[in-house]
């Protein structure tokens, strides 16, 4: 299935030098990250990890972009920065669950994690 065919949201976890790192974020289990997400959005959504996405200095990052529809629309990608704990993390999979960027509201809680794009 191509991008473009994917009728949810996509979200890239960058894991590379910074986001991801043990040695940064000893306390994160990096790897669990990725996996609850892949869980809680299967099967409409896809979860992808990536190489550095520039932004090292708010990891773990992780992008959201919208759904085929919504970005026709008009939505665009939705950055979110230190993303270290399960609570972060799964208000993250939640408003991709209910839509994501261009269909679903965001809380205030989710907004404090947004981050400027590189």
């Amino acid at each position: 299935m191509r991008d473009d065919e994917v009728d949810g949201c996509t979200v890239t976890v960058c894991r590379d030098c910074c986001c991801g790192s043990v040695s940064k974020h000893p306390a994160v289990d990096h790897d669990r990250q990725v996996e609850r997400l892949r869980a809680a959005l299967a099967p409409g959504h896809r979860v992808r990890t990536s190489l550095c996405l520039d932004a090292c200095a708010q990891s773990n990052v992780l992008v959201v972009q919208p759904a085929a529809a919504a970005r026709r629309a008009g939505a665009r990608p939705v950055w979110f920065g230190l993303v270290l704990d399960d609570l972060v993390l799964d208000d993250i999979a939640e408003w991709v669950a209910a839509g994501g960027p261009g269909r679903a509201e965001m809380s205030a809680a989710l907004e404090l994690s947004l981050i400027t794009p590189p």
